[in-house]
Order: C-alpha cells, then structure tokens, then sequence
C-alpha cells in the first residue's frame, strides 16, 4: 500500500519477522530509506537487526512502536497521520560509542521481557531450560564428550527440539554423511521406530520437510573459509538463527594450514566463530573432541581439546558425561560447567532410546516429571554438580 502524501510505501512481509526473503531486496533497492516497524516483543527487534544488515544499516531506521499505537496498515486504513511515529524512527547504525541514552530502552526491554531475553526455551530437554534458560542468539556454545559417547546424537536432538519451534537451523556435519544424520534427526523428530512403521513415512518426512531445517553438503576435512562463506550465505538467503558445527578437527590440518601451529590455528578458527556469532547475531554450537584422557576420568572444562581460548571465548560449555566408559552400571548425562548468562550449573541425566535414538526423557515421563517440578521448591543456584554422575533414570 502506498501513502501518497508522504510518498511512503508500506510493504507487509509475506514470512513476517521470521524471515526476509532474498526475491523481496531486489524490490527494496531504489529506496534511500527503509523504515522497520515490527513489534514491541523481543523477537521483533531482534528481525529489526538481523533484516536491518541485510539492507544495509546505513539507510535503515527501525521503530519501536508503544502499547496504544495502531499498527501501521490501521493507520493507513483509517486515513490516520503516522507522521509523528515515522518522524521519531531511530537509525540502527551506531557510532563506536554511545552512552546509557541509547541504551536505556534496550536495558528496559532486557528486565521487562526476560523470559523473552532468555532465549528459546527447549520442549523435551525441560531440565535444560533450568540450567541454560534457553537458546539465545548471538552466543557460542562449546559441546565435548568422549569418543563414542553420542555428541551427535544429543546434539542432533538438542538443535532439532529448537528447531521445531521456528529456529531457522543449519548444519555442518563434517563426520556422518547428511542422508545418516536426516535418518536419526526423522526418528527423533518422529519418536518412532520408522523401520517398523515405513507405512507413516510420507506423514512424517510431509511434516520434517516443513521446519526451517537446512544442511550444509560438506563432508570430511575442510577449510574455514569455505564454511565461513556457506555460514555467511545462509545467514543473508535463510535468516540463520542456529548453528551446528560437528565438529572442530575437521577444519584443522588442511592446506592452507600447512606449516601452522596447531593451537594457533585452533584459536583462530574459535575467534572466527565467536566474530560470526556476534556480527550475525546467530547461536553457534560448536563439537569440540576432548583431550586424550583415561576412560575412567571426568571430563572438565580443560578437558576441551587445546589452548584455553575455546572455553574463554564460549558463552556456554557443555559436557557429555559417560559414565559407562568406566562402570558397568554408569550412565549418560550432560553437564553444563560453564554458563555466561546467569552462572548456573548443574547436570542433566540422559536416556538413551535405540528405537527413537532420542536421548530425551519419553513424553509421558516429561509430562509426569513437570508437574513434580511444581510442586517442589526451586534448588539453589551454581550447585555443585560434579558428584552427580550416579543419578538414576
């Protein structure tokens, strides 16, 4: 719709702030200004920055509409004047340094929507949710665990349940090929033994097909740079909010690295993933493999394969505990030992289902262990989890 007295044209996106779709920037190019008006929900200032990037920040203005205004197609509907809406639009480009001034609405929105600052809360991990408080954007999440323990497993169901809630999710699988890694995503998407049920295939693959769920098509060893510039691409064509790098090693000792140290090049590629991270406001997790160490130990945060910079670089460390290693009656469980958030710590048992290949607790048994939850009083914060590993299913 177009405003002939202000020669303004109003656009509505047929995706809504979940995604700006490449065919629609053509269209956007011939305007010197491009005002985004979304929201007042943190969802909707984040796609204010995120769209804002891809049309170039130095023409953008974003604004932050208040309870009792209309939305902007009820204006123009009802013949209503935006002019002193549009007049107070606030560039998104920043200078290098700004004051409390222009941060104080974001400091509001941080206290009065922390629910919605938290990040995106996960549907089957719900002790997770406890630890984490949710999947947030813009934040670099280191994942370890021994040599066969199930890493991709977990993490495989970990970005799925997100994903199932509108998280944009793309995944670099370096060590299983993607037709595997879709076979055990479609179980655990599922929760069913497809073998046994090849009848319902086409439900659930109808079903699978329809999340923003997207696969990078390397496979085995490959340069920074090339994942890099897939990452960057997805991030502009499909609004990339998650992700999965599995794992690491895979982007060390190429040729380009020949000659390198190899803890340099290590540093290097974590500092390129916290700078994507940050720049693109998009949630990396990242598979590191552990040092060599005795089946028998608990993994720590040292643990994490080379120099300090992986851990002191990530937002959160996660640790795939197996105790099965090192006793005949252990069991599985997931450690969260570092969390910039709000510093709480703890474990999480883990389950491991062969059918589903779900590491998450049945959805009747999640159901049950919820309504116990509120009914029992909340545990203090930053309890130490280390002497938890004999938790029981």
């Amino acid at each position: 719709l177009r405003n002939i007295k202000r020669n303004t044209m109003l656009l509505a996106l047929p995706k809504g702030t979940t995604s700006l779709p490449q065919e629609v920037l053509p269209f956007l190019e011939k305007y010197r200004k491009v005002i985004l008006w979304f929201g007042n929900d943190m969802r909707s200032w984040e796609a204010s920055k995120q769209f804002s990037r891809k049309l170039n920040t130095k023409r953008c203005y974003f604004i932050r509409p208040k309870e009792e205004h209309p939305r902007p197609l009820d204006f123009l509907l009802l013949g209503s004047s935006m002019n002193q809406i549009v007049n107070e639009a606030q560039p998104v480009n920043h200078k290098s340094i700004v004051s409390f001034r222009e941060l104080r609405e974001d400091v509001q929105r941080e206290l009065s929507q922390a629910e919605q600052v938290a990040g995106v809360k996960w549907k089957r991990f719900p002790q997770l949710n406890k630890l984490l408080k949710g999947l947030r954007r813009g934040e670099l999440t280191v994942f370890t665990g021994p040599t066969g323990s199930g890493k991709t497993t977990f993490i495989s169901e970990y970005s799925l349940d997100s994903c199932m809630q509108g998280v944009n999710t793309l995944w670099g699988s370096f060590e299983i090929q993607n037709v595997r890694l879709l076979k055990m995503m479609l179980s655990q998407f599922s929760q069913v033994k497809l073998e046994a049920n090849l009848g319902n295939f086409d439900e659930w693959a109808d079903r699978f097909e329809a999340l923003p769920l997207y696969f990078m098509t390397f496979y085995g060893q490959q340069t920074l740079k090339n994942v890099t510039e897939t990452m960057q691409h997805a991030a502009y064509v499909y609004d990339i909010e998650h992700v999965i790098v599995d794992n690491l090693q895979f982007m060390m000792g190429t040729e380009t690295s020949i000659g390198v140290d190899r803890f340099r090049q290590q540093d290097a590629i974590i500092a390129t993933f916290r700078k994507f991270a940050s720049a693109n406001n998009c949630h990396v997790t990242l598979v590191i493999h552990p040092r060599k160490e005795e089946d028998t130990n608990v993994l720590q945060m040292a643990s994490v394969f080379g120099s300090a910079k992986a851990t002191q670089e990530a937002d959160n460390v996660m640790i795939l505990q197996d105790k099965r290693l090192s006793a005949q009656q252990g069991k599985k469980f997931l450690q969260i030992v570092k969390n910039r958030f709000d510093g709480e710590l703890g474990v999480m048992p883990l389950a491991f289902n062969k059918d589903t290949l779900c590491m998450s607790s049945p959805r009747a048994t999640r159901r049950k262990k919820t309504e116990v939850d509120k009914q029992q009083p909340e545990s203090g914060a930053n309890e130490d989890s280390t002497e938890l590993p004999l938790i029981q299913e």
